[in-house]
């Protein structure tokens, strides 16, 4: 079983976009997936409410942030959205479930300060080097200065970019139908597809 949990203190990133999606893309691939949501919006919670009984199953993950336990059997893949702040104790009690670490981050000077201090502590806090810890640009536009920041502060940090995701409203009219990319006709979303492609691989590698 692989836990990949989507995590950044920040709020407003695109966390629960994030785990929705790769919730979704993996079901689609036919795993048996549970996702969990331990933030206060629940908004990965209220999209599986809306997933259609016709589209590829997400199972929900009924825990909270203070009482995280072992998903049941024959669960191959966990998705844990998490809550802003997530630090210390909380942090610690994330890291001993995870597996993967996508942490995803818009392209503005103050996202990429407020970021560069989580990560430090993952890397620090993670259970072995076998944890994969990862950052996805989210929200970019490409060729513009703030991207250019984002590429220049995650050179220094050893922590692999997977790429980045564009700012569409494709994710908002999904997600208010609990769909994910995936479960559209490919031809709608045919650049997002592309952009997911380093993520998807990322999140299904040995």
């Amino acid at each position: 079983m692989t836990v990949i949990v989507v995590a950044n203190p920040k709020g407003g990133v695109g966390k629960s976009t994030l785990a929705t999606n790769l919730a979704g893309y993996l079901a689609r691939e036919g795993h048996a997936v549970m996702l969990g949501d331990v933030d206060r919006q629940q908004s990965s919670r209220t999209w599986l409410g809306l997933r259609p009984q016709a589209a590829p199953a997400v199972a929900g993950w009924e825990v909270t942030i203070d009482r995280l336990v072992k998903p049941p059997k024959g669960t191959t893949h966990v998705v844990l959205d998490t809550p802003a702040g997530l630090h210390g104790r909380k942090l610690d009690a994330v890291m001993k479930l995870a597996d993967r670490v996508l942490v995803p981050l818009q392209p503005s000077i103050f996202d990429i300060y407020a970021t560069r201090d989580f990560i430090t502590e993952l890397l620090a806090r993670r259970k072995s080097e076998r944890v994969a810890i990862a950052v996805i640009g989210n929200r970019v536009r490409e060729g513009t200065i703030s991207a250019d920041q984002l590429e220049a502060f995650l050179g220094t940090l050893g922590v692999p970019l997977l790429g980045h995701l564009r700012d569409t409203q494709n994710y908002i009219h999904l997600a208010a139908r609990g769909l994910a990319l995936w479960d559209v006709a490919p031809s709608r979303v045919e650049k997002d597809l592309e952009q997911w492609r380093p993520v998807t691989q990322w999140a299904q590698a040995e």
